[in-house]
């Protein structure tokens, strides 16, 4: 599992007022017909909220951060404890949602569409001391033990009754706590179970709420590993054998799910891009079209890596011009695989020069009127001419350099990405078409 960042210490906000129920009557593009979020378990490209977001900075920085926000409607995602909300229930029911608040405040305030992943636990729900927080690493990642299951539970109704506006809710985050080291497997009983009594008590608060799992990690290892191989493979490397098993044995005895979520990095478990950085992306597609032969239900990916992450973050960028050209290729792989929606895992920074940011940490001003970086930028494009619903179109390539060009399209519009460090020049469904090294350019449609 990567590194995440949560925040360690609370912030004082104010509790939160109701959302108006207009905002649930936003029609989604691409949707099919369907009139609002609760119609619809398909929300298009946004983003996760991690430690740092659009209400931390200076003022300069928060308009700036916010600005980046409002300037188009995505789907933002927010987890109840960590990753910028401190624990919600520290003790047997005395709850804390002071800092929840204030981030689903701002996913109002910012016209977002609201997604809660349930994560993490309380630690009086995992054997801990009531009134006690442990921050570390290990701590969060601990699962609630199974005779605090229902407790979990009802803390999730609790959150889905104080957020009436929210409909969409992810149970979990990567299976965290659950890997049983004896049977040196995934716990899929252990995680079900408890994913069923969380999904029977968000649907009872309201039945039209959204509920969805199990939101493995999709691991995957190189040629050379062959103990837990699978069939699920390409140039890539193969998916964990583990992790399938886990997904269909949530799939079968799952009480319900209105999507489906995974998160995954094209890269293998030891960091290897096989067979280069832009076929690693291939993985992607690959799996969602796996996930799409199991379920008719909506493919979310909640989170999706190109790299391995430093630590700290302060790690020397690799080529940025390559790096971008990776990112978009990823995401017209996910696309190609069949998701509907998917969440650009936030790394902000307080104070430091990011190249993977949405927005600027300090009160610089991005390459957009309002802000915004060119991942933001990206991210909001992306969502726009490939909502929800988009049919993709073959294209016709055609040149001496065609094979290293990538392209999605549908009837509207084509994205093209350079994959190579040097120009080249490609016929486009009969289009003369000239991309500099590593560019990814707009087109529309024939």
């Amino acid at each position: 599992m990567r590194p995440r960042a949560w925040r360690i210490s609370a912030v004082v906000a104010a509790v939160a007022t109701l959302a108006l129920v207009v905002a649930l009557c936003v029609t989604l593009p691409g949707n099919g017909g369907a009139t609002s979020a609760v119609a619809d378990s398909s929300l298009g490209w946004g983003i996760t909220h991690t430690q740092y977001s659009a209400e931390d900075g200076d003022p300069a920085a928060v308009r700036t951060a916010r600005g980046a926000l409002s300037a188009q409607s995505l789907p933002q995602n927010q987890h109840i404890m960590g990753w910028g909300a401190d624990n919600p229930e520290p003790s047997p029911g005395r709850y804390d949602f002071a800092t929840l608040d204030e981030r689903i405040d701002l996913i109002r305030e910012t016209h977002g569409t609201p997604v809660i992943t349930l994560c993490c636990a309380p630690d009086w729900m995992k054997g801990g001391k009531p009134g006690h927080t442990d921050w570390s690493r290990r701590s969060l990642e601990t699962a609630p033990s199974p005779d605090h299951y229902d407790d979990f539970a009802d803390l999730a109704a609790t959150v889905a009754t104080r957020y009436p506006d929210v409909r969409h809710f992810i149970v979990w985050n990567e299976f965290k706590g659950f890997f049983d080291d004896a049977k040196e497997r995934w716990d899929h009983e252990g995680y079900t179970a408890f994913y069923n009594q969380v999904y029977s008590a968000l649907k009872k608060v309201n039945k039209e709420n959204l509920v969805g799992g199990p939101y493995l990690n999709m691991d995957s290892f190189g040629p050379r590993h062959t103990r837990y191989g699978s069939s699920l493979k390409g140039p890539w490397g193969s998916v964990d054998r583990r992790v399938l098993e886990a997904f269909d044995y949530w799939n079968l005895h799952k009480a319900g799910a209105d999507f489906v979520v995974v998160d995954g990095a094209s890269y293998t478990r030891d960091g290897e891009a096989l067979p280069d950085e832009f076929r690693a992306t291939d993985k992607f597609t690959a799996i969602g079209r796996w996930i799409r032969d199991r379920t008719s239900v909506p493919l979310w990916w909640t989170e999706y890596y190109i790299e391995p992450s430093d630590d700290d973050g302060s790690g020397e960028r690799r080529h940025e011009a390559r790096h971008f050209a990776v990112q978009v290729a990823a995401m017209m792989a996910i696309a190609e695989g069949g998701a509907t929606t998917a969440f650009y895992w936030n790394p902000q920074r307080r104070g430091e020069r990011c190249t993977d940011c949405l927005w600027h940490s300090s009160g610089v001003t991005g390459n957009a009127s309002d802000g915004a970086l060119p991942m933001m930028d990206l991210i909001r494009r992306f969502d726009t001419e490939f909502p929800p619903g988009s049919a993709f179109r073959p294209v016709d390539m055609a040149g001496d350099d065609a094979e290293t060009v990538r392209v999605l399209a549908d009837d509207k519009a084509m994205l093209m990405v350079n994959t190579l460090d040097r120009p080249v020049h490609v016929n486009v469904d009969g289009r003369s078409v000239d991309l500099d090294a590593y560019q990814v350019r707009w087109l529309s449609s024939i």
